[in-house]
């Protein structure tokens, strides 16, 4: 399932417009081809999504379901990521006048909502409940075949969570297809699934199983492409993070692209850890990928810069500067493409 391109889409957003929270909303009003008819958060009724976002896509904020079915949605999706993954409560009664208005509801957050008795009554025929944090069936353990792929795999690594390891895999996949390669974007998370329409939800994975999805994943679509841009999870250097080893290790990833917040230093939600200069943080990558030589070697080829917080000068000039300090090609691809850091992928 995917969120289909006809369908008249509704994001549940309540205070995750110009929250921390947004991230599955705010990606899919950037990236999706669906026809995203209103967005719902009570803290942002009225404003202007350009002016909050930057994102340049005119979809009305209104504060509540009930006020979003003039504009007649077919779909709600559950716009948010908060720590935990759980439902908020007050998001409870949205939900379910969603779905007596004959709505179809997609669901990134790890509660379950399939299954629930109390909301399955409420569906009539053709409404639909995707949990998009469904662990794959058939699993087994990896054991280092995507390395006898004849594609590119690039991964995106970072120095945090959410910092725009998907925006940077979902930039270089639309690059690499308007320069003719077959290229395929493999979603590793609950909004790139339900952009693309399949994928692996890593999170949801038995550690033990994780780097085996991976590895099945890119089994299945490596030999009928040019390259494969894996969507990056987590970080080495977040102490909560289990997503970027299985990655490594079930991609076999050819190259690697460093994913980073220009200026920060520290751990967003863990200040006391701070972010090593970048160029120890490549050293750590490439050296963890190796494996000291059991696996292929795998550079670091260039450095994906979030300046979304910056004006466009003091943009330009950290990348200047991150460029100075690792010797590697960076830029902002959502500001400026990923066209610099294609090139550097397909040199290596």
């Amino acid at each position: 399932m995917r969120l289909a391109l006809n369908q008249r889409t509704a994001i549940l957003l309540h205070e995750g417009t110009s929250g921390a929270q947004g991230k599955t909303g705010l990606a899919l009003l950037r990236y999706s081809e669906a026809p995203i008819v209103a967005i719902i958060d009570h803290e942002s009724v009225g404003r202007s999504l350009t002016e909050l976002t930057g994102i340049k896509r005119d979809v009305p904020i209104v504060g509540s379901v009930a006020a979003a079915l003039e504009y007649k949605p077919e779909v709600l999706v559950i716009g948010i990521a908060p720590k935990g993954g759980a439902v908020p409560d007050s998001y409870w009664h949205e939900i379910k006048d969603a779905l007596e208005a004959g709505m179809s509801l997609v669901n990134g957050l790890h509660t379950p909502l399939a299954t629930m008795s109390e909301l399955k009554a409420l569906l009539k025929p053709g409404q639909l409940i995707w949990d998009v944090r469904k662990e794959p069936p058939n699993l087994d353990v990896a054991s280092g075949l995507a390395r006898t792929l004849p594609c590119r795999r690039v991964l995106t690594v970072g120095t945090d969570m959410a910092i725009g390891k998907m925006s940077t895999s979902l930039e270089l996949h639309w690059a690499s297809k308007l320069r003719g390669w077959r290229s395929k974007f493999l979603a590793t998370g609950q909004t790139g699934m339900m952009l693309e329409g399949d994928g692996v939800a890593l999170d949801a994975v038995r550690v033990d199983f994780a780097a085996g999805a991976v590895e099945q994943m890119v089994m299945r679509y490596g030999k009928n492409y040019d390259i494969l841009h894996v969507e990056g999870q987590g970080s080495l250097l977040h102490p909560g993070s289990t997503a970027t080893l299985p990655l490594i290790r079930g991609s076999q990833p050819t190259q690697l692209v460093l994913v980073h917040r220009a200026g920060q230093t520290h751990n967003r939600n863990n200040p006391h850890v701070p972010i090593p200069p970048l160029p120890k943080v490549i050293q750590l990558y490439e050296t963890l990928a190796s494996a000291a030589g059991s696996f292929a070697p795998v550079p670091v080829v260039g450095i994906a810069l979030n300046t979304a917080h910056l004006e466009e000068t003091a943009a330009q000039e950290a990348i200047a500067q991150t460029t100075a300090e690792t010797g590697l090609p960076c830029t902002d691809v959502v500001r400026f493409g990923a066209g610099v850091l294609l090139d550097a992928v397909m040199r290596n």
